[in-house]
């Protein structure tokens, strides 16, 4: 959630931020009077409890005489009291409803729009060039023995695969690189848990405007999660962390569950676009002043990566529309995939301020003695599945052999090409 006092003290700066989401500033008008109602009814209900206080002084001291009047007194008071307390408790909830609906106020400079108005910041690499006709990822990966479709299909329905052989080996050579190259830069390597409680997932944002992506188990009202984004947000919940020595830096290897709500249609063939993955997710605690630094700093990690790996990408700057609730702003990293003729994701990272650390109570103290404040909080993606559909196409060869990267032979046991099984 944003700062309430943000809110109370400049609502035309979160109207903005609410509109270049392309929401409606009514959002934050009815925020606006839902916490007047709230301050107002806690005043009452304090004045009432004085009141009360005030009054039972006087029946303790007051002659045998008057204490019937004032007994009958007090217990109207009380009545007063407690319809009071649950005035409080019910504008408590309304205003929760009504804050809960403004999202991350927007870092100044994040381009206005939807999915399609993000802006360019720089391309790296040659784009994959063939002089024969070019396989996409699957065929690819059928002929490498790597990827199983149609089993997969067969075991759990659509959208799920099975790796097989080399296309095992591969993953987990992508994530134990991604996974190395995290501990080198201080990242404290983590395997989370990948269900979690609803005041977790809610916590983090995933239970707003995407909730329909997310499988619950209804029995027993866990979430599977569809990023170590969530248990490591969720890791220090309710705690005040030390932040003295520098930020905090996990990184969570998991599988990853999502239901892609509303994708039907879309990338229906290969791994693209899929129900269950892995991801390597960095997470970051740190300071509100520096967190633009270590957005960065995730940011160049992640194209150190793809540079090493031989893919072509550019970097975009995420428009507001296409955010998500919790992030103040976004790069995603997109590889070029040679048959689709286009630029992909592989990776995004975000930059979530204080609005998770304030849903979920993380809190360091800048030094001794000083009040306690909102961790700013960000993560970003270092290796997945995804990004084998821009290997595979971007390293074939006519053969239908793959060239395997430099560096990722050493996790391969020195293998370096994949060959067509026969």
């Amino acid at each position: 959630m944003i700062d309430p006092v943000l809110l109370r003290d400049n609502p035309e700066l979160v109207k903005r931020s609410q509109e270049k989401r392309g929401e409606s500033s009514e959002t934050v008008d009815a925020a606006v009077e839902a916490d007047r109602a709230r301050r107002a009814a806690i005043t009452s209900f304090e004045e009432l409890r004085a009141a009360q206080n005030a009054h039972g002084k006087r029946v303790a001291k007051a002659p045998k005489e008057e204490k019937a009047s004032l007994v009958a007194e007090a217990k109207e008071l009380s009545e007063q009291v407690k319809a009071a307390q649950h005035a409080v408790t019910a504008a408590e909830e309304a205003f929760t409803e009504a804050f809960s609906r403004i999202e991350n106020i927007v870092i100044d400079d994040v381009p206005a729009g939807g999915e399609a108005d993000f802006v360019e910041m720089h391309t790296y690499g040659q784009r994959a060039s063939f002089d024969f006709e070019p396989l996409d990822h699957l065929a690819i990966g059928e002929k490498l023995g790597a990827i199983d479709m149609e089993r997969g299909t067969k075991v759990s329905g659509s959208r799920f695969y099975f790796l097989t052989g080399i296309g095992a080996r591969l993953e987990y050579a992508l994530m134990s690189l991604g996974l190395q190259r995290a501990v080198d830069a201080g990242f404290i390597p983590m395997i989370p848990p990948t269900l979690v409680r609803p005041e977790v997932m809610r916590g983090t944002g995933f239970l707003g405007q995407h909730s329909d992506e997310v499988y619950r188990l209804e029995k027993e009202d866990l979430y599977l999660v569809g990023t170590s984004e969530v248990p490591l947000a969720g890791y220090h919940m309710d705690e005040i962390i030390d932040l003295s020595k520098g930020p905090k830096r996990y990184a969570g290897w998991s599988t990853c569950y999502r239901s892609e709500a509303g994708s039907y249609g879309k990338d229906t063939r290969g791994i693209i676009r899929v129900h269950q993955f892995n991801k390597l997710e960095m997470f970051v605690y740190t300071t509100p002043e520096d967190a633009e630094h270590e957005h960065l700093r995730l940011v160049q990690m992640q194209e150190q990566m793809l540079q090493d790996l031989g893919l072509a990408y550019r970097v975009i700057d995420v428009a507001a529309g296409d955010l998500g609730s919790s992030a103040a702003r976004k790069y995603d990293v997109e590889a070029w995939v040679p048959t689709q003729d286009a630029y992909r994701e592989l990776t995004s990272t975000s930059n979530c301020t204080t609005y998770q650390a304030r849903r979920l109570d993380i809190r360091y103290r800048p030094e001794e003695g000083a009040r306690t404040q909102h961790v700013a909080t960000l993560n970003g993606t270092l290796a997945t599945t995804r990004w084998i559909v821009a290997l595979l196409e971007t390293h074939q060869r006519e053969d239908g052999s793959v060239l395997v990267p430099e560096v990722l032979r050493p996790y391969l046991g020195g293998l370096e090409v994949m060959e067509p099984i026969a």
